[in-house]
Protein backbone atom coordinates (compact mmCIF):
# COMPACT_ATOMS: atom_id res chain seq x y z
CA UNK A 1 0.00 0.00 0.00
CA UNK A 2 1.55 3.47 -0.56
CA UNK A 3 2.62 5.82 2.07
CA UNK A 4 1.19 8.49 2.76
CA UNK A 5 3.74 11.44 0.83
CA UNK A 6 3.02 9.12 -2.53
CA UNK A 7 -0.79 9.48 -2.15
CA UNK A 8 0.14 13.31 -2.15
CA UNK A 9 2.25 13.15 -4.78
CA UNK A 10 -0.16 11.63 -6.62
CA UNK A 11 -3.05 14.07 -5.66
CA UNK A 12 -0.87 16.97 -6.36
CA UNK A 13 -1.76 18.85 -9.81
CA UNK A 14 1.38 18.39 -12.15
CA UNK A 15 3.29 21.73 -12.33
CA UNK A 16 3.67 23.70 -15.53
CA UNK A 17 7.04 23.99 -17.08
CA UNK A 18 6.88 27.45 -16.40
CA UNK A 19 5.87 26.86 -12.52
CA UNK A 20 8.29 24.59 -12.24
CA UNK A 21 11.33 26.68 -13.67
CA UNK A 22 9.89 29.98 -11.92
CA UNK A 23 10.64 27.20 -8.36
CA UNK A 24 13.64 26.30 -9.00
CA UNK A 25 15.05 29.80 -9.83
CA UNK A 26 13.54 31.28 -6.46
CA UNK A 27 15.19 28.05 -4.59
CA UNK A 28 18.66 28.67 -6.82
CA UNK A 29 19.09 32.52 -6.13
CA UNK A 30 19.88 32.57 -2.65
CA UNK A 31 22.36 29.57 -3.22
CA UNK A 32 24.03 31.85 -6.02
CA UNK A 33 24.97 35.02 -3.05
CA UNK A 34 26.59 32.05 -1.01
CA UNK A 35 27.89 30.14 -3.89
CA UNK A 36 28.02 31.71 -6.56
CA UNK A 37 28.31 29.51 -9.89
CA UNK A 38 29.88 26.36 -7.77
CA UNK A 39 26.58 25.68 -6.54
CA UNK A 40 25.70 22.31 -7.33
CA UNK A 41 22.33 20.86 -9.15
CA UNK A 42 22.21 18.57 -6.28
CA UNK A 43 21.99 21.53 -3.89
CA UNK A 44 19.21 23.44 -5.92
CA UNK A 45 17.25 20.47 -6.20
CA UNK A 46 17.28 19.87 -2.35
CA UNK A 47 16.08 23.33 -1.58
CA UNK A 48 13.83 23.24 -4.43
CA UNK A 49 12.36 19.77 -2.71
CA UNK A 50 12.57 18.20 -6.12
CA UNK A 51 14.85 15.11 -8.22
CA UNK A 52 17.80 16.15 -9.40
CA UNK A 53 16.76 14.87 -12.64
CA UNK A 54 14.00 17.52 -12.56
CA UNK A 55 16.47 20.36 -12.85
CA UNK A 56 17.94 19.03 -16.54
CA UNK A 57 14.30 18.86 -17.61
CA UNK A 58 13.30 22.19 -17.10
CA UNK A 59 16.80 23.64 -18.11
CA UNK A 60 19.40 22.75 -20.97
CA UNK A 61 21.77 23.09 -18.05
CA UNK A 62 23.14 24.64 -15.08
CA UNK A 63 24.24 27.45 -17.22
CA UNK A 64 21.27 28.22 -18.17
CA UNK A 65 19.48 28.02 -14.86
CA UNK A 66 22.44 30.68 -13.85
CA UNK A 67 21.65 33.15 -16.78
CA UNK A 68 17.90 32.65 -15.86
CA UNK A 69 18.35 33.27 -12.20
CA UNK A 70 20.74 36.81 -12.82
CA UNK A 71 18.17 38.03 -15.30
CA UNK A 72 15.88 37.46 -11.93
CA UNK A 73 18.17 39.06 -9.82
CA UNK A 74 18.51 42.37 -11.87
CA UNK A 75 15.06 42.54 -12.71
CA UNK A 76 14.23 46.42 -11.60
CA UNK A 77 10.15 45.81 -11.25
CA UNK A 78 10.03 46.43 -7.64
CA UNK A 79 12.36 49.51 -7.93
CA UNK A 80 10.17 50.61 -10.40
CA UNK A 81 7.46 50.43 -8.09
CA UNK A 82 9.36 51.98 -4.98
CA UNK A 83 10.27 54.43 -6.85
CA UNK A 84 6.75 55.36 -8.39
CA UNK A 85 5.51 55.30 -4.89
CA UNK A 86 7.65 58.21 -4.47
CA UNK A 87 4.71 60.33 -5.95
CA UNK A 88 2.53 60.53 -2.93
CA UNK A 89 5.68 62.23 -0.82
CA UNK A 90 5.01 66.13 -0.69
CA UNK A 91 8.55 67.66 -1.41
CA UNK A 92 10.90 67.11 -4.54
CA UNK A 93 13.85 65.90 -2.10
CA UNK A 94 11.15 63.46 -0.18
CA UNK A 95 10.70 62.16 -3.88
CA UNK A 96 14.27 61.86 -4.49
CA UNK A 97 15.34 60.46 -1.09
CA UNK A 98 12.98 57.64 -1.55
CA UNK A 99 13.72 57.02 -5.48
CA UNK A 100 17.61 56.97 -3.98
CA UNK A 101 16.79 54.04 -1.35
CA UNK A 102 15.48 51.85 -3.85
CA UNK A 103 18.19 52.41 -6.56
CA UNK A 104 21.05 51.73 -3.43
CA UNK A 105 19.06 48.49 -2.79
CA UNK A 106 19.42 47.44 -6.48
CA UNK A 107 22.87 48.31 -6.89
CA UNK A 108 23.94 46.54 -3.70
CA UNK A 109 21.98 43.59 -4.84
CA UNK A 110 23.28 43.16 -8.39
CA UNK A 111 27.22 43.80 -6.73
CA UNK A 112 26.83 41.33 -4.19
CA UNK A 113 25.52 38.68 -7.23
CA UNK A 114 28.16 39.62 -9.86
CA UNK A 115 31.03 39.50 -6.93
CA UNK A 116 30.73 36.60 -5.71
CA UNK A 117 29.66 34.89 -9.65
CA UNK A 118 33.10 36.18 -10.65
CA UNK A 119 35.07 35.38 -7.98
CA UNK A 120 33.46 31.54 -8.56
CA UNK A 121 34.78 31.84 -11.86
CA UNK A 122 31.54 32.74 -13.82
CA UNK A 123 31.41 35.22 -16.55
CA UNK A 124 28.27 37.52 -16.18
CA UNK A 125 28.11 37.75 -20.09
CA UNK A 126 28.65 33.58 -20.77
CA UNK A 127 25.97 33.07 -23.49
CA UNK A 128 24.84 36.75 -23.62
CA UNK A 129 26.54 37.39 -27.26
CA UNK A 130 23.94 39.69 -28.08
CA UNK A 131 24.07 41.51 -24.97
CA UNK A 132 27.93 41.87 -25.58
CA UNK A 133 27.09 44.28 -28.68
CA UNK A 134 24.57 46.57 -26.95
CA UNK A 135 25.59 49.78 -26.13
CA UNK A 136 25.10 52.56 -23.63
CA UNK A 137 23.88 51.42 -20.61
CA UNK A 138 21.48 48.40 -19.53
CA UNK A 139 17.87 48.56 -20.40
CA UNK A 140 17.32 48.19 -16.52
CA UNK A 141 19.30 51.03 -16.05
CA UNK A 142 17.57 52.98 -18.75
CA UNK A 143 14.41 51.94 -17.11
CA UNK A 144 14.81 53.38 -13.87
CA UNK A 145 16.50 56.89 -15.11
CA UNK A 146 13.25 57.06 -16.67
CA UNK A 147 11.15 56.40 -13.95
CA UNK A 148 13.33 59.14 -11.70
CA UNK A 149 13.16 61.53 -14.05
CA UNK A 150 9.10 61.54 -14.33
CA UNK A 151 9.69 62.64 -10.43
CA UNK A 152 10.93 65.62 -11.30
CA UNK A 153 7.47 68.39 -11.45
CA UNK A 154 6.87 71.23 -14.07
CA UNK A 155 7.17 73.85 -10.49
CA UNK A 156 10.88 72.55 -9.57
CA UNK A 157 12.77 75.14 -11.75
CA UNK A 158 15.32 72.92 -12.91
CA UNK A 159 18.75 74.10 -14.63
CA UNK A 160 18.67 71.17 -16.56
CA UNK A 161 15.75 68.81 -18.08
CA UNK A 162 14.65 66.02 -15.77
CA UNK A 163 16.07 63.05 -18.13
CA UNK A 164 19.87 64.43 -17.46
CA UNK A 165 19.02 65.56 -13.74
CA UNK A 166 18.12 62.07 -13.10
CA UNK A 167 21.14 60.62 -15.18
CA UNK A 168 22.94 63.16 -12.47
CA UNK A 169 21.73 62.29 -9.78
CA UNK A 170 22.19 58.02 -10.52
CA UNK A 171 25.49 59.24 -11.20
CA UNK A 172 26.09 60.27 -7.49
CA UNK A 173 24.23 56.90 -6.38
CA UNK A 174 26.04 55.05 -8.22
CA UNK A 175 29.85 56.63 -6.96
CA UNK A 176 28.23 56.75 -3.38
CA UNK A 177 28.14 53.01 -3.18
CA UNK A 178 31.19 52.40 -4.05
CA UNK A 179 33.33 51.56 -1.15
CA UNK A 180 36.54 49.91 -0.41
CA UNK A 181 40.52 50.52 -1.47
CA UNK A 182 40.87 53.92 -2.94
CA UNK A 183 37.57 55.15 -2.63
CA UNK A 184 37.53 55.36 1.21
CA UNK A 185 34.59 53.70 3.58
CA UNK A 186 32.45 56.74 4.32
CA UNK A 187 29.19 56.92 2.17
CA UNK A 188 26.06 59.79 2.59
CA UNK A 189 22.85 58.67 3.55
CA UNK A 190 19.80 59.17 1.58
CA UNK A 191 18.97 62.84 2.55
CA UNK A 192 22.44 63.70 2.47
CA UNK A 193 22.97 62.76 -0.90
CA UNK A 194 19.45 64.20 -2.02
CA UNK A 195 20.64 68.09 -0.50
CA UNK A 196 24.15 67.47 -1.89
CA UNK A 197 22.48 66.84 -5.45
CA UNK A 198 20.12 69.99 -4.85
CA UNK A 199 22.28 72.43 -3.10
CA UNK A 200 26.02 71.03 -3.49
CA UNK A 201 28.77 70.67 -1.10
CA UNK A 202 29.03 74.48 -0.12
CA UNK A 203 27.56 75.36 3.18
CA UNK A 204 25.14 78.04 3.35
CA UNK A 205 23.99 80.46 0.20
CA UNK A 206 26.32 80.71 -2.84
Amino acid sequence: MPDETTQRRRRAPAMSVEDRRETIVTATVPLLFTHGANVTTSQIAKAAGIAEGTVFRAFKDKQELIRTCVQSVLAVDSELELIEQARQAKTLAERLSWAISAVSGYLDRMWQLMSVLRDSGYDPHDGHGKEREHKGPPVEMQRITERVASLFGPDDELRVDPSLAARLLLGLVFTNRMQGEGFGDSTADADQLVQLFLHGVLRGKQ
